[in-house]
């Protein structure tokens, strides 16, 4: 049985609070009215700084806005009140944005690693049994990750404290006596509606919660059985969620991620989140294994095991590569106004993040994982890990923040903060369900192979 011991427990804690904390900064020094942002505004422009374009900033919370985007018809020219009002908006919009991609991301990871168990128990595979464990101890991450997500979506559906991180939910989009009437917001209102989004949410969670609360109870069964009824139950129920999971985590990404940009959309997107997510999951998965095998408890994985997974980190990389080249460059070169738009004001506003996250995820992984030799090398595949995961959460960034507060984006307390807090949270999480059993499941029938793999 595996021991959290108390040094990373402690850590995990300090991590969360000291995240709270300056998450806490972040969001209550953030401007609070639009006479501070005028004040705000004019001190930029006296420096010569972000203020003296801010005459032609974008408008994420404007009736014509599609998001922050670089079009003068997408958000048009704003002036006086109207313009601080909008950056107002914007910036109240930070901390909020920056807790969702936080906690996004980490429930991504434990999402990303229960469909690579799935398949793994799916396609009864015998390399990755003595993995089983680790997995299980990810996905207990999941109902907790799911839970503040879902909070969250239902604190944005309300507009809790000056949150507007989705534009469709505006009334005044849907009023035609309004000024900033929207036709095709209404057109999308029998989809992207505040009921629609958290019935779905809640089926989603609902679905993913019960797959891993009763693979997980049949997991430890088998160990004590004296047949394989529970592997084969296991294996049936991993079949079925599969299907479920290429419906819900599509429709997922529609409605959490693509839906800040509501009026943009891209039928790749469902396969690209899910690209990230697997490669998150996979590298967590090999990064844990590594630090628990340092520590004596995983004497059963091999340089093998540890190969495997850098492969499928090596795979994962590339295939996320080929689905974001598949996407921009089908949309730049076809060069319609309101698809391109959304790369427009990625690559004018975040040229930094946009193209930094490119190498991170892409030629990184291409360069240290391509040598076989290398992927048996521990510390070659932890550092690989460590650079997916902060490359995948700026592509988390890049997906949210250019919608939701257009060039006001900053890494500060708001966005540490909630790293922080979700990182610390996600380590107590994690290493509290892994010593909830023990760290072999050795009533698997293909355990014996596992622990003889060889290559």
């Amino acid at each position: 049985m595996y021991t959290f011991s108390s040094k990373l427990k402690l850590f995990s804690i300090i991590a969360m609070v000291l995240g709270a904390l300056l998450f806490g900064y972040g969001y209550f020094t953030t401007p609070h009215s639009v006479d501070e942002v005028k004040e705000m505004l004019a001190e930029e422009a006296a420096h010569g700084g972000h203020g003296s374009e801010s005459a032609h900033a974008t408008d994420a919370h404007s009736g014509a806005a599609v998001s922050a985007h670089g079009t003068e018809e997408a958000h048009g020219v704003h002036s006086g009140d109207e313009h601080a009002e909008h950056v107002l908006h914007q910036l109240q919009n930070r901390p909020w944005s920056a807790l969702y991609i936080a906690a996004f991301f980490f429930f991504m990871i434990s999402l990303g690693v229960l469909a690579f168990y799935g398949i793994q128990r799916a396609a009864q595979a015998g390399w990755s049994p003595v993995l089983y464990r680790v997995m299980e101890g990810i996905t207990g991450y999941l109902p907790v990750g799911a839970l503040v997500m879902f909070v969250l979506l239902v604190l944005a559906s309300f507009h809790v404290g000056h949150n507007h991180i989705f534009h469709w939910m505006s009334p005044e989009l849907l009023d035609p006596n309004s000024p900033d009437y929207d036709p095709l917001t209404v057109g999308k209102s029998p989809y992207l509606n505040v009921t629609g989004l958290l019935v779905r949410a809640a089926i989603y969670i609902a679905g993913w919660a019960l797959y891993r609360h009763f693979s997980r109870k049949f997991s430890i069964a088998q160990d004590s059985a004296n047949d394989i009824s529970y592997h084969k139950k296991n294996f049936r129920i991993s079949a079925a969620f599969l299907v479920f999971f290429l419906v819900s985590e599509s429709m997922m990404s529609w409605d959490w991620i693509m839906a800040v940009d509501h009026h943009w959309f891209s039928t790749l997107f469902g396969w690209y989140v899910f690209a990230g997510m697997m490669v998150c999951g996979v590298s967590t998965i090999a990064m844990i294994s590594i630090y628990l095998k340092g520590k004596g408890y995983l004497d059963f994985v091999n340089d093998s095991h540890i190969h495997d997974l850098a492969k499928f980190m090596f795979g994962f990389s590339i295939f996320w590569t080929y689905l974001w080249f598949s996407q921009f460059m089908l949309i730049w070169y076809s060069n319609i106004p309101e698809e391109v738009t959304y790369f427009v004001t990625r690559i004018e506003d975040y040229k930094l993040p946009f193209f930094g996250m490119v190498a991170m995820n892409f030629i990184f992984p291409l360069l240290i994982l391509m040598n076989s030799d290398y992927k048996r090398l521990n510390f070659i595949v932890i550092t690989a890990g460590i650079v997916i995961l902060l490359g995948h959460y700026v592509d988390v960034f890049n997906m949210i923040m250019p919608a939701t507060v257009g060039d006001r984006w900053f890494i500060g307390a708001a966005e540490v903060g909630s790293m922080l807090f979700f990182f610390g949270l996600f380590i107590f999480v994690v290493f509290t369900t892994l010593t909830k059993a023990p760290l072999l499941a050795k009533g698997d029938p293909f355990v014996e192979e596992s622990k003889h793999f060889h290559y």
